[in-house]
């Protein structure tokens, strides 16, 4: 008989794990009204966009030197702005260069305490640049969540008031980043009430945790009051870009980012009046404890004395000779510690 050929069990097959694509760094679209219009090559749709029809949206994700400087060729940036684009710019502000606006907008996002191991934060922040002309708006996101789906949402949606264009672009995005703003003030107020319980639910209360929520507080402070000058400037000044009819649209966000900005000022008075709280009952708590140590040396201190006197080396002491002088001496210890027990027990020191 001939040998059957041994079957091989055939090895696995090992799938490596993908990992997420970065996004590009950019891409773009052409609107005419609030619709996207399909093209092919930017330089025709700016050039169409230039001539009345519709306008071009550039979105930005980390851009180059290089990238920005032949974006500024195209549509004619200021090199300054250009710079901000390319490294960024922390602080929220607004800034005009010739016809273009250029703004900067601070985003914020809330940090779940249990989604990072020993995680600190609990809001972080990022910036959005948005540079806005007659024909075309660009946006340039370094850090920080991406929240542009949803502002896609916001300018393709149909409204009979809100004027279509580039400045319907910067309102979307705003409204979106203010309301991250909203939402995390929100979840902040939460986090003050559990530190509030968490102060007066234990005997030594923790002042760590009230702390930290107090300096995210400063951060989230630092990302949301500087918003308000240039949302007043949207609604009350005007700009070329900014269609008269958007300024309504611009001053209602303005009222927002004041409701929210006053709520941040809100808690960090309640946080202070918390850690003020919790600073006097650590004060209350050492000074129980200083009371129970004091009573208890008190109390070592009435046999420690006696035999102190009764240890010294002389020969005429009182009672030093007699039957019974053992069994007085330590009577009366046991009851002068007996009655200083009690006197501490009634003045509530032990």
């Amino acid at each position: 008989m001939s040998a059957q050929p041994e079957q091989q069990t055939p090895a696995p097959v090992v799938l490596a794990a993908t990992k997420p694509k970065p996004p590009p760094e950019m891409s773009w679209a052409w609107y005419v009204g609030h619709a996207k219009v399909p093209s092919s090559d930017l330089d025709s749709a700016l050039a169409a966009s230039r001539n009345g029809m519709g306008f071009v949206w550039i979105g930005l994700h980390n851009p180059t030197e290089l990238t920005m400087a032949r974006l500024g060729q195209k549509v004619d940036l200021h090199e300054l702005a250009i710079e901000d684009a390319v490294h960024g710019h922390r602080r929220s502000k607004l800034e005009r260069f010739d016809e273009t606006l250029f703004m900067v907008v601070s985003t914020v996002d809330y940090v779940e305490r249990g989604s990072h191991a020993n995680a600190s934060e609990i809001v972080t922040t990022g910036e959005l640049m948005i540079f806005l002309g007659q024909h075309f708006v660009m946006t340039s996101r370094h850090s920080g969540q991406s929240r542009l789906a949803d502002v896609r949402t916001l300018v393709e949606r149909s409204s009979d008031d809100l004027p279509e264009g580039p400045s319907r672009v910067l309102y979307a995005a705003l409204a979106v980043a203010i309301e991250d703003m909203a939402r995390v003030a929100t979840q902040m107020e939460e986090d003050v009430e559990d530190a509030e319980e968490m102060v007066f639910a234990t005997e030594v209360p923790d002042v760590e945790r009230p702390y930290q929520i107090k300096r995210e507080l400063i951060q989230f402070r630092r990302c949301v009051a500087p918003l308000c000058g240039p949302l007043a400037a949207l609604a009350q000044r005007e700009y070329g870009v900014i269609p008269p009819e958007a300024r309504p649209y611009f001053r209602d966000l303005s009222d927002q980012v004041q409701q929210t900005r006053e709520a941040i000022g809100a808690m960090e008075d309640q946080l202070t009046n918390i850690l003020q709280a919790a600073i006097a009952r650590s004060s209350v708590a050492d000074n129980r404890d200083m009371r129970k140590i004091s009573a208890a040396v008190a109390l070592l201190a009435v046999p420690t004395t006696i035999s102190a006197v009764y240890g010294q080396n002389f020969e005429n002491m009182p009672e030093l000779r007699w039957e019974y002088g053992y069994f007085l001496v330590m009577g009366l210890n046991v009851v002068l510690m007996l009655t200083l027990y009690l006197l501490f027990r009634k003045f509530k020191w032990l």
